[in-house]
């Protein structure tokens, strides 16, 4: 059993270290182009509703990505709605 967590571990670290460069471009540019609004509302949402999941479910591989993707993304989507 313990494989099935290292494969949800491996899973979450590649799916959220997936969205460091994006939110560090948009850091270092001050602007989000090229990403849109309507898609980064939508995904936020759907992120934040599989942490929830994973909270009620109690899976800590899901809960730990979720959570640092939900950081990121809420940053990117921040960025995009200040600097248009």
């Amino acid at each position: 059993m313990q494989y099935v967590d290292s494969v949800g571990y491996l899973a979450a670290f590649l799916t959220t270290i997936a969205f460091v460069p994006q939110a560090w471009m948009t850091w270092k540019n001050k602007h989000a182009r090229g990403v849109s609004l309507g898609m980064y509302i939508i995904f936020t949402v759907g992120i934040a509703l599989w942490l929830a999941y994973g909270i009620l479910i109690q899976v800590w591989p899901m809960i730990i990505a979720n959570t640092i993707t939900l950081l990121l993304a809420s940053f990117i989507l921040v960025m995009k709605i200040i600097y248009k």
